[in-house]
């Protein structure tokens, strides 16, 4: 009951906060009101539909299927009005975002006994607030990856979404664990975190509203590179393996879908962290990612091979690379290379054959720029040309001792087979 009535005061003083809306409905349901609370899920349902808070619309949609109440309507108003067919999704999209955070709140005097008509009270309140709003946005944002579907697929997903309603410090996912689901934020917030050998953690995002994570792990088969936990609380969507499993036909397309989503996430990301983009401004970056062409390359394909001429510099987008060198009779890898790595600097750096063989281990997609391009920015840009220097030369001297070892290490074996006993 104190719940609800901190709930309450909050919708009474700023009614466009849907997400008080859906607490109070939270609150309404624990306390055995399950009409009343069906009243205002619906109500911030198609609120948060039209307000473009989708995702929060489809949360309150499914905590009403499991009150046993009616729904599809909302589903198929989702799919309408977020669907890759929809007239209302543009790039100059508006959306109706929760109050100020630091709104005045009045006290709702908890150590005082509630009013005997409290709780229809707040329940009206909660579901009427917004009814005569009408400062709708006239474009939407999409939602990420769902809304690049086909209206059939789209609305298959959405029967297969799984509710996460989770709170405060809670685990989503844990670093090193399999990946076999992804997750999209509803409302609330996440923190992504890695930790290390140590125990220590090194926190790299917060994530809310509308954001997407897990996916990588999910299309890569590869284990989970960080941790996800809860802030304060969270309600989250979850795509399963199994879910995806069970729609056949359309599995190909959200494959397509998830795959183009994640490249443009990497993309970003790679433009906004990577050292080579780094002398450039956000105008400059844009235009140079264009000159990039990129490639998926099959697990055993050798994307450089020793000895060639250089043809460019690659950078690895997803996926990992095997460096190897042959020197005489001595085979060395030199290196394993994942996203966010380059190679191919050396020869276009000093000139003359590549000098190793560069190998995809797994699926893996690159990014190539050609060896005229590389060659313009390594003269006119310092910071590149010291970049890449640097990188060359670390390499230089890392290969120098691997095959130094290697080739001690053979010579060691030639002796043992000479002692006989």
């Amino acid at each position: 009951m104190s719940a609800l009535r901190l709930y309450d005061a909050v919708v009474a003083a700023a009614p466009l906060d849907f997400e008080a809306r859906l607490k109070v409905a939270d609150c309404l349901a624990a306390l055995g009101e399950g009409d009343s609370a069906a009243k205002v899920y619906r109500a911030v349902s198609w609120y948060a539909l039209k307000t473009g808070h989708p995702l929060a619309a489809l949360v309150a949609a499914r905590v009403l299927d499991s009150l046993g109440a009616e729904y599809e309507d909302i589903l198929a108003a989702l799919v309408v009005q977020y669907g890759c067919e929809s007239e209302l999704i543009g790039k100059f999209a508006g959306r109706i975002n929760t109050p100020d955070p630091a709104t005045p709140v009045p006290d709702p005097q908890l150590h005082d006994a509630p009013p005997v008509d409290f709780l229809p009270a707040a329940a009206q309140r909660a579901a009427d607030c917004t009814d005569d709003f009408d400062g709708y946005p006239t474009t939407l944002h999409p939602i990420p990856l769902l809304s690049s579907l086909s209206e059939d697929a789209f609305r298959r997903v959405l029967g297969t979404l799984v509710v996460r309603r989770m709170s405060h410090g809670q685990s989503v996912i844990c670093q090193g664990e399999p990946g076999q689901s992804f997750f999209f934020v509803a409302t609330g917030e996440v923190r992504v975190f890695m930790g290390d050998a140590m125990g220590r953690e090194s926190e790299l995002a917060r994530l809310h509203e509308n954001a997407v994570f897990g996916e990588m792990a999910l299309i890569s088969a590869l284990p989970r590179s960080a941790s996800v936990q809860v802030v304060g609380e969270a309600d989250l969507l979850e795509v399963t393996r199994q879910s995806l499993a069970v729609l056949a036909d359309e599995l190909a397309q959200v494959a397509t879908a998830l795959h183009g989503f994640t490249r443009e996430r990497l993309l970003r990301n790679l433009l906004a962290t990577h050292p080579f983009f780094r002398p450039f401004n956000r105008a400059q970056r844009r235009d140079l990612l264009c000159r990039f062409t990129s490639h998926d390359v099959a697990a055993g394909t050798d994307i450089i091979r020793q000895g060639e001429e250089g043809r460019g510099l690659f950078v690895v987008l997803a996926g990992e690379v095997e460096v190897a060198k042959t020197t005489g009779r001595v085979a060395a890898s030199l290196a394993t290379l994942r996203a966010g790595d380059i190679f191919g600097e050396m020869s276009i750096l000093r000139g003359g054959p590549t000098t190793a063989t560069v190998c995809a281990c797994r699926p893996t997609t690159v990014l190539f720029l050609a060896r005229g391009h590389v060659s313009r920015i390594v003269a006119g840009v310092p910071e590149i040309k010291r970049y890449l220097e640097a990188l060359a030369e670390d390499r230089q001297l890392d290969t120098r001792l691997t095959l130094d070892s290697l080739a001690a290490d053979s010579v060691e074996q030639s002796r043992d087979a000479m002692i006989l006993i």
